[in-house]
């Protein structure tokens, strides 16, 4: 079975200092990681997070031993600066969510959550 992208939303945070913006999509995706499951996929200034289980699982065993409930997937963020960013994370629960932050330099934080369609 070939892999089906849905777009579940695609939302943008403007910056009035440059008038840029940086814009998110959210993209549910039939087949997702190693194995042909379903996943969420986040595309953000041409990177990807990919929510799959195999990749949950770890992020999930990490967030454990740390003690997080909210674990900052660092190295898929883009947080160089502090006034303006993207933080992507996962929400440990049941069920298991996603959440995205933006900030711009003229903006407040937006933050948006969507839920996973698997358990770990």
């Amino acid at each position: 079975m070939a892999n089906v992208k849905t777009i579940l939303e695609e939302w943008s945070v403007k910056d009035l200092e440059d008038n840029s913006s940086l814009k998110i999509q959210v993209i549910s995706c039939t087949e997702l990681g190693n194995k042909p499951v379903p996943g969420i996929q986040v595309s953000y200034l041409g990177s990807y997070v990919n929510y799959d289980p195999e990749r949950v699982e770890k992020w999930v065993y990490e967030a454990g031993k740390k003690g997080e409930k909210e674990y900052l997937i660092k190295d898929k963020s883009w947080i160089a600066h502090e006034d303006r960013y993207i933080k992507n994370y996962l929400i440990i629960g049941s069920p298991l969510k996603i959440k995205v932050e933006v900030k711009t330099r003229s903006s407040k934080p937006v933050i948006k959550e969507y839920t996973l369609p698997f358990e770990v």
